[in-house]
C-alpha cells in the first residue's frame, strides 16, 4: 500500500464524506432547489452541501489554513503558506441532468504550488490522489500516464463552450481547433467535469485533455494528478500552466509536444 501523508488522508477523508452526501442528493436530484450564478452556469443546494462538509472537515484538521471555494470563495487562514483549493461538485450541469459524472476536488496549495490534490467519483467510487514527489494513484494502485506516441491513436477530452462561455470569437476558436484534432486523432470526448478529465490523464486513460477559461478550482488537483504521473502541463501555446492560466493542455510525455503544435495552429 502506497504511503499517505496526514495531509492526503484529511484530503481523502474530506472528499468521500461529501462525495456520500452527493450521491444522496443524486437519487432526489428533481427535489434540489437549484439558482443560476450566470447563463448556463448553476449552482444547487448539493453544491453548497458538499462545500459545507468539505470546509468542516478540513479546518477540523487544519484549523490554521486558507481556502479558495468555488461557492463560498476565498477565506484567509492565519497560515500564510497553506490553501485549500476546493471545487465540492465538479460536474454540477452533470448531476443537475442526472448524468452519473462528477467528482469532489481538492487541491493544496503551499507557497503558490500545488503539492497535493484528491478528485473522488462517487459514482464509481473512485479515489485519485497524488502528492509531490510521492506520485499518483487510483487507489492503491500506481497511476501512469498512457504511454502511446501517435497523433492517430491518442483519444482527448476538452471542454465545449457554451451559452455564457466565450461567445462570439471564443467559440470559432474552439472549433478550428476540434476540426483540427478530429482530424488526426482517434477521437475526442466532451464529459464535462475537468477534474475527471485531467485524473483520466494521469490514469492513462486519455492521452491529452485541452480547455479554456478554467478556474482554479477546475484544476488545482488534476495537475498534480497529471504530473506525478509522468505527464506534462502547460498552457495551450506551451507557456507555464499556473493556477489563474486562461487555457491548460495536459498529456502523456509523448504527446505533448505534438498537442501544443496541433492545437497552435488553430488558437
Amino acid at each position: 500500500m502506497p504511503y499517505r501523508s496526514a495531509n492526503i488522508n484529511v484530503m481523502v477523508r474530506a472528499a468521500e464524506k461529501a462525495g456520500r452526501a452527493l450521491i444522496r442528493d443524486f437519487g432526489e436530484v428533481e427535489q434540489l432547489q437549484v439558482s443560476r450564478k450566470g447563463p448556463a452556469d448553476f449552482v444547487s443546494t448539493a453544491d453548497t452541501k458538499a462545500e459545507r462538509i468539505v470546509r468542516r472537515e478540513l479546518e477540523k484538521a487544519r484549523p490554521d489554513f486558507g481556502l479558495l471555494m468555488e461557492e463560498g470563495g476565498e477565506i484567509k487562514g492565519k497560515d500564510p503558506d497553506h490553501r485549500w483549493i476546493v471545487d465540492p461538485l465538479d460536474g454540477t450541469t452533470n448531476f443537475l441532468h442526472g448524468l452519473p459524472h462528477f467528482a469532489v476536488s481538492i487541491g493544496l496549495e503551499e507557497r503558490g504550488e500545488i503539492v497535493a490534490g484528491v478528485v473522488y467519483d462517487p459514482v464509481k467510487d473512485e479515489i485519485f490522489w497524488a502528492e509531490k514527489g510521492i506520485g499518483a494513484f487510483l487507489g492503491d494502485r500506481r497511476m501512469r500516464v498512457s504511454g502511446r506516441g501517435r497523433l492517430a491513436d491518442s483519444l482527448l477530452a476538452t471542454g465545449i463552450p457554451y451559452l455564457g462561455r466565450q461567445e462570439g470569437d471564443g467559440h470559432r476558436a474552439f472549433l478550428a481547433q476540434l476540426e483540427a484534432v478530429m482530424a488526426q486523432t482517434s477521437g475526442v470526448r466532451r464529459w464535462g467535469a475537468a477534474a475527471l478529465d485531467l485524473a483520466y490523464v494521469a490514469a492513462g486513460r486519455y492521452d491529452g485533455f485541452w480547455e479554456t477559461g478554467l478556474s482554479p478550482w477546475d484544476v488545482a488537483a488534476g495537475v498534480i494528478l497529471v504530473r506525478e504521473a509522468g505527464g506534462y502541463v502547460s498552457q495551450i501555446d506551451n507557456r507555464a500552466h499556473k493556477l489563474d492560466s486562461p487555457t491548460i493542455l495536459a498529456a502523456n510525455d509523448r504527446m505533448h509536444s505534438e498537442f501544443v503544435k496541433l492545437l497552435r495552429k488553430r488558437a
